[in-house]
């Protein structure tokens, strides 16, 4: 969702940060103008992910798939994550998803259950050179989200594993209580719905969360991770992440390491205590008990 760092606890920063959110929007608007060039392949595959001569090995025999937060882009959301992967053997991948014109580097922005067609034909693409029966998907903040709509709803149950999400808005976000401020200001969910759909789609109640929603958390067949902190200041409240299903690991990141302050960014893209917890979910036959301690592990 959106990377803020700190909550706006006071009517006028929230008022402020609202208005901010709607200049993000209008800053959206689709120009004629030619989008600068985003993060290559090529410059993931020299930090050792995106290798599409990668052959899974018998020990990880599925190729990773990390799906990045809104904002986020292939490769800014995982600089931490998949380095810590390939080096424990992975053939892992990114996508950017969710482009808007006009918009460089910033993505996530599109409508979800597009996106979620994107990633459905970044799968095929990944399994097909890997020659893989079946993918891990791990995403952070709608990339957590966005591919249970893939699972759900475009047939992602047969291609995929194991569904890890870090800090995932599951049942949509109320930031706080910020979008119940958008009726005070005349226009502001048709602007969001006009040029950043990806963030309408994501506040709880939108037709988008409904839909997701109208149908049980899981998929049979699919394992199931979710990785929430209890200082998640943009998925609140932070519980609504949690999936209800007969295969699911919720996982409060505080419950393995009771000091580890990561709120909604860090989570996802430098805390190697919740990184400890992905490896586990990746290969569970191997895991050992995450703690403090797997910060430096």
């Amino acid at each position: 969702m959106l990377p803020w760092t700190r909550a706006p606890r006071t009517p006028r920063a929230r008022r402020t940060l609202a208005a901010l959110l709607l200049a993000v929007a209008a800053a959206a608007t689709p120009t004629a103008a030619a989008a600068a060039a985003t993060p290559t392949a090529a410059m993931a595959t020299s930090r050792g992910w995106n290798d599409y001569s990668c052959k899974p090995s018998a020990a990880h025999p599925r190729p990773v798939v990390l799906v990045h937060g809104t904002f986020g882009n292939s490769i800014d959301n995982w600089l931490v994550l998949a380095p810590y992967l390939v080096d424990r053997g992975y053939c892992v991948y990114s996508l950017d998803y969710g482009q808007l014109p006009g918009v460089p580097v910033f993505n996530g922005l599109g409508p979800v259950d597009r996106s979620a067609g994107q990633l459905a034909a970044f799968v095929d693409r990944v399994l097909a050179a890997t020659g893989a029966g079946k993918a891990d998907l791990v995403g952070h903040s709608q990339g957590g989200m966005m591919p249970n709509y893939y699972l759900k709803f475009l047939g992602g149950a047969a291609e995929v594993n194991a569904m890890i999400g870090l800090a995932p808005d599951n049942h949509g976000t109320t930031l706080l209580g910020l979008t119940k401020l958008l009726p005070y200001f005349p226009g502001a969910v048709d602007l969001l719905n006009a040029n950043t759909p990806g963030l309408a789609d994501q506040v709880a109640g939108s037709p988008f969360i409904t839909k997701l929603n109208s149908v049980p958390d899981t998929v049979p067949g699919v394992h199931y991770t979710v990785i929430a902190t209890r200082y998640d200041e943009v998925v609140t409240p932070y519980r609504t992440q949690f999936l209800d299903g007969p295969d699911v690991h919720n996982v409060l990141l505080q419950d393995l390491c009771p000091v580890d302050l990561s709120e909604h960014v860090a989570i996802g893209t430098v805390d190697r205590i919740a990184y400890h917890e992905v490896a586990n979910a990746l290969d569970p036959a191997h895991a050992t008990p995450t703690t403090c301690a797997s910060a430096v592990g």
